[in-house]
C-alpha cells in the first residue's frame, strides 16, 4: 500500500464512507509508460473509427437488410446511447475494482461484439449487437484516460492526452473516408473485422506487459439506483433530441431535465454516489470545463456530416474524394494536438483550450458563408481552422478535467468526459435534423432541393458559432488552474 493523498477540500470525502485505500499497479518505467500509450491509442482509434465508419456505409447496410430511415437511424444511435449510458457508472465501477480490469474486459466485448457484427443475419441482432459495442465502448472510454492519467504524472500529463486524442479524432474523423473504401471494396462487414486483430493486439499487451492495479475507491458501495436515473436522464435527452422539433422530443427533453433535478438531488444526499455532484457545484474548472466540452462537440461533430452531403449533392464529387477533402481537418488536428497538449503542461490549460475554442468558432463562422458555388480553396482553408481550433482546444481541456479531481475520481471524470463527448455528438446531429426537418422537409435531397440545403447548412454553422461563443466564455469561466496545494489533487506542480 502507498500513502493516501490529501483529498481536496472541495470534493471531501464523506465521513460514512468506507476508508478509501490504493491498489496500486508496479513502477512504471519510461517503456512501461510508452506501452500504456501504445494500448490507449489502440484503443482510443478503433471505438471513434467504428461509430464513424459505419454512418458512411449505412445505405449498404440497408439495402442489404431491407431497413427503412428510422432503422438505419437506429444502427448509428444504439451505439451512442449505450455508450454514452455506460459511461459514468463504469468510470465508478472501475474506480472500485480496478481499472485496468474493466478496460481488458471493454477491449474485449467491444471486439467479440465486431467480430459478431461480420456474421449478423437479421436487422434486430443487428442493432443488438450495436448496443453490445456501445457497451464495450462505455468501458473503454470510462477508464483510458482514467488510466493515462494515473500513469503520467501533470508535468507529462498533457502530451500524453494529446497524443491519445489524436488517435481519438483521427479514427473519428477518419472514419467516413476509410469507411467508403472498405464499404466500396470489400463490403460494410469488412469495417467491423478490422477492429479484431486491433482489439486482440490491445488484450495481448494489457496481459502480458501491464501489472497491478489502478483502483482508489477499493470497498465503496456502487450506487445502483443513481446509475438507473442517470440512464433515465440520458434516454429522454438524447432520444428527445434525436426527434425534435416533434412534440414527442419536446416533451421527452422536459422530462429528462426533470429527471435529472431528480438525480442531482439524489446524489448529493448519498455517501457514496455513482457521480459526485461536489465535482460539479464545488469544483469550478471540473464544471466549466466539461460544459465547453459539450459545447465544443455540439458545435464540431456535425460539421464533416454537412460537408460530407454538401460535397456530394452540390459539389458532385465522388464518396472517395469526398472523404480525402476531409482528411484535411484531422490532419492539421493530428499536427496540433500533441502540441497542445504539451503547451498544456507548461501553460495554463484554461488559455490554450480557450483559444482553441475561439479558432474553431471562426471556422464555423467562415463556413456559415458557404454556397453552391464556393470554391474547394475556401473550404479547405475553412477546415484547416478547424482542424486547429479543435487540436488546440481538446487536449488542454482534458488535461484540464483530470488535473483538476483527486485519483480516486479519475474513472469517473474520465467517464463524465466521454459522456459530454457523446451527448455533444447527439446534440449536434439533432440540430442538423432538425434543420432539415424544418426547411427541407422529410423528401430525398434532389437536385431542386439543393437552395434549401445549402440554406439548411448556412444556419446550422450559424448556429454552431453562436453555440462556440458561448464556449469561450465557458472555458474562460473555469479559473486558472491552482497551484497551492490542497487546493490541486496532486499536490503543488
Amino acid at each position: 500500500m502507498i500513502p493516501i493523498e490529501p483529498p481536496d477540500p472541495s470534493i471531501g470525502t464523506p465521513a460514512d464512507v468506507p476508508a478509501i485505500c490504493h491498489t496500486p499497479a508496479a513502477p512504471i518505467t519510461p517503456t512501461g509508460k510508452q506501452i500504456v500509450l501504445l494500448i490507449a491509442i489502440l484503443a482510443g482509434f478503433i471505438t471513434p473509427f467504428d461509430g464513424s465508419a459505419v454512418n458512411i456505409a449505412l445505405p449498404a447496410m440497408g439495402a442489404e437488410f431491407h431497413m427503412d430511415a428510422i432503422a438505419l437511424s437506429w444502427i448509428a444511435t444504439a451505439y451512442i446511447l449505450a455508450a454514452a449510458l455506460f459511461l459514468v457508472p463504469f468510470g465508478k465501477i472501475a474506480d472500485i475494482y480496478g481499472r485496468k480490469r474493466i478496460f481488458l474486459y471493454g477491449i474485449a466485448i467491444f471486439s467479440l461484439a465486431s467480430l459478431v457484427m461480420t456474421m449478423v443475419p437479421t436487422t434486430s441482432l443487428l442493432i443488438a449487437v450495436r448496443i453490445l459495442q456501445g457497451f464495450g465502448g462505455a468501458m473503454i472510454f470510462g477508464t483510458s484516460i482514467a488510466i493515462l492519467t494515473s500513469v503520467f504524472p501533470p508535468g507529462e500529463r498533457g502530451k500524453a492526452l494529446g497524443i491519445y486524442l489524436t488517435a481519438v479524432y483521427f479514427g473519428l474523423t477518419l472514419g467516413p473516408f476509410l469507411g467508403g473504401v472498405l464499404t466500396q471494396y470489400f463490403g460494410w462487414r469488412s469495417i467491423f473485422f478490422v477492429n479484431v486483430p486491433i482489439g486482440i493486439i490491445a488484450c495481448i499487451l494489457i496481459l502480458w506487459k501491464l501489472d497491478g492495479e489502478w483502483a482508489e475507491c477499493v470497498g465503496e458501495h456502487f450506487d445502483l439506483a443513481g446509475s438507473v436515473i442517470y440512464a433515465c436522464t440520458l434516454i429522454a435527452l438524447m432520444y428527445g433530441f434525436s426527434t425534435v422539433p416533434d412534440s414527442t422530443g419536446i416533451a421527452l427533453i422536459v422530462t429528462g431535465i426533470i429527471i435529472g433535478i431528480i438525480f442531482a438531488l439524489y446524489e448529493m444526499r448519498i455517501p457514496a454516489p455513482v457521480l459526485d455532484m461536489r465535482l460539479l457545484f464545488k469544483n469550478r474548472v471540473f464544471a466549466f470545463s466539461n460544459l465547453a466540452a459539450l459545447i465544443n462537440y455540439s458545435a464540431t461533430y456535425a460539421v464533416t456530416f454537412l460537408l460530407s452531403l454538401d460535397l456530394q449533392f452540390t459539389k458532385g464529387f465522388s464518396p472517395e474524394h469526398a472523404g480525402l477533402i476531409l482528411i484535411v481537418q484531422p490532419a492539421i488536428m493530428a499536427f496540433v494536438s500533441p502540441v497542445a497538449g504539451r503547451l498544456s503542461d507548461r501553460i495554463d490549460p484554461q488559455i490554450v483550450a480557450s483559444a482553441g475554442m475561439g479558432l474553431t468558432a471562426l471556422g464555423l463562422f467562415l463556413f456559415s458563408f458557404l454556397v453552391e458555388s464556393t470554391p474547394l480553396w475556401y473550404m479547405l482553408l475553412c477546415l484547416g481552422v478547424l482542424g486547429a481550433g479543435f487540436g488546440l482546444f481538446s487536449s488542454p481541456n482534458t488535461n484540464a478535467i483530470m488535473s483538476a479531481v483527486e485519483k480516486r475520481y479519475y474513472g469517473v471524470a474520465s467517464g463524465m468526459n466521454g459522456t459530454m463527448r457523446l451527448v455533444g455528438q447527439m446534440l449536434s446531429m439533432g440540430i442538423a435534423m432538425m434543420l432539415f426537418s424544418l426547411i427541407i422537409g422529410r423528401v430525398e435531397i434532389t437536385p431542386e432541393y439543393y437552395p434549401q440545403f445549402i440554406i439548411s447548412v448556412h444556419y446550422a454553422f450559424v448556429l454552431f458559432t453562436i453555440f462556440c461563443i458561448f464556449g469561450i466564455a465557458a472555458s474562460l469561466m473555469r479559473g486558472k488552474r491552482q497551484p497551492a496545494a490542497g487546493l490541486h489533487p496532486d499536490g503543488p506542480e
